[in-house]
């Protein structure tokens, strides 16, 4: 895992924390295969990460936290991905939701900043299965009390999670409601069916008359800035999560080519390591894995500082980056779809062992990338070009 640990800037200056993030994360790598063979959820590495104080790391410093630039943030993204795939896509809701606490400044709950330096996760239930794009999820109003009932699909993260932001109906009006995950009347199921991203808890979650507390309850609103600020974080989360798959499909293929003593197709002794195919195959993974990290990196650093500029960061500025995460979106997992497949190119038959597990790297990224469907985003992009339109985003019920 070393290549996988790329040192952030706080390591560099032998921050104790960013050593224990570091050995961690080394631990977390070489139990990957199995638990997701085994399909053993990472309620333990999440703990782990809570104690570590992960989720927290954006917390603003007036209220006790790190303040990390975004951009560090995304870094260890990458690097958690690098570790294990599901446990760095987890986190993507968590991610947001704290960027959109941020972005509200002074007029932030003080309750929530309280509950994320405690360690709490907040989970994303956004999706229903539907035929059309109705909302079934509704709050109900009996005396006093708001009850939440619905059922939410690919509800990542959300089986790890203290509490999960959600869309639903209020009457006729589309609000995003957030509520405890511990409350008996929320019932996530490890469902997931996708032959990638195992791991993410992205399966079904019901809620059943779960209480809602008043505060927690917020109009949509035709705000430009913060749907573009809010859709450049979740697609750019999900951007360092392949970024991190391509630095482990390179590790993995560097430790599978390395023992080996036996050039396949050919008769006799022959290094591996020395066949100037298997090199070339080796130095195009490298290539992949490391633009695509400097492409998400330079993109995370230009929204960083948008994001903390409270003032000067108007929605023109925000969707320009969202199309700069749009382009992102066609060039990154093409990238390393390709570079996953060609991977299997230094080692004949023997690479396609599920032992050697080298198939779930194309299969995690191709689960990412379908999660908001590339296809619709390169369009966006054309779309601007002609027409000169900036793409436009907004969560639903948020």
């Amino acid at each position: 895992m070393d290549a996988a640990a790329i040192p952030s800037a706080r390591a560099q200056e032998d921050d104790p924390r960013d050593d224990r993030f570091a050995a961690f994360l080394e631990r977390v790598a070489a139990g990957a295969v199995d638990r997701e063979r085994d399909r053993q959820l990472l309620f333990n590495e999440v703990a782990e990460l809570r104690a570590l104080g992960f989720g927290a790391l954006r917390v603003p410093a007036a209220h006790g936290g790190e303040d990390l630039a975004f951009a560090e943030v995304i870094e260890r993204v990458i690097r958690l991905s690098a570790a294990d795939a599901s446990l760095g896509h987890l986190w993507r809701g968590h991610v947001a939701f704290v960027e959109d606490l941020r972005a509200q400044g002074g007029g932030a709950d003080d309750r929530w900043w309280r509950r994320i330096l405690a360690g709490d996760l907040i989970g994303n239930a956004q999706s229903e299965r539907q035929s059309t794009a109705r909302l079934d999820t509704r709050i109900d109003r009996v005396g006093d009390e708001l009850l939440l009932t619905g059922t939410k699909y690919y509800t990542t993260g959300s089986i790890y999670a203290d509490w999960i932001h959600l869309a639903a109906l209020d009457g006729d009006e589309r609000v995003a409601v957030t509520v405890a995950a511990a409350h008996p009347g929320v019932r996530p199921v490890d469902d997931w069916d996708g032959f990638g991203q195992l791991l993410t808890g992205s399966g079904t979650t019901t809620f059943d008359r779960v209480p809602v507390d008043p505060r927690d309850v917020i109009a949509s609103v035709d705000d430009a800035r913060r749907w573009a600020a809010l859709g450049s974080v979740f697609q750019l989360t999900l951007l360092a999560v392949v970024a991190g798959i391509a630095q482990r499909a390179l590790d993995d293929t560097v430790a599978f080519v390395r023992p080996r003593r036996r050039t396949f197709g050919f008769a006799g002794e022959t290094l591996p390591a020395d066949d100037p195919l298997v090199q070339l195959v080796v130095g195009e993974v490298s290539a992949a894995a490391a633009a695509a990290r400097r492409l998400v990196l330079s993109v995370a650093a230009e929204l960083g500082e948008a994001l903390d500029d409270h003032v000067g960061a108007d929605a023109d500025r925000f969707r320009a980056l969202q199309l700069e995460v749009y382009r992102l979106q066609e060039v990154v997992p093409r990238l390393i779809l390709d570079a996953a497949t060609r991977l299997f190119e230094v080692g004949g038959a023997s690479a396609v062992s599920a032992n050697a597990a080298l198939d779930r790297h194309w299969r995690n990224v191709r689960t990412i990338a379908s999660h908001n469907p590339t296809v619709q985003r390169t369009r966006a992009i054309g779309q601007w070009e002609l027409r000169g339109t900036l793409p436009e985003w907004k969560a639903p019920g948020r």
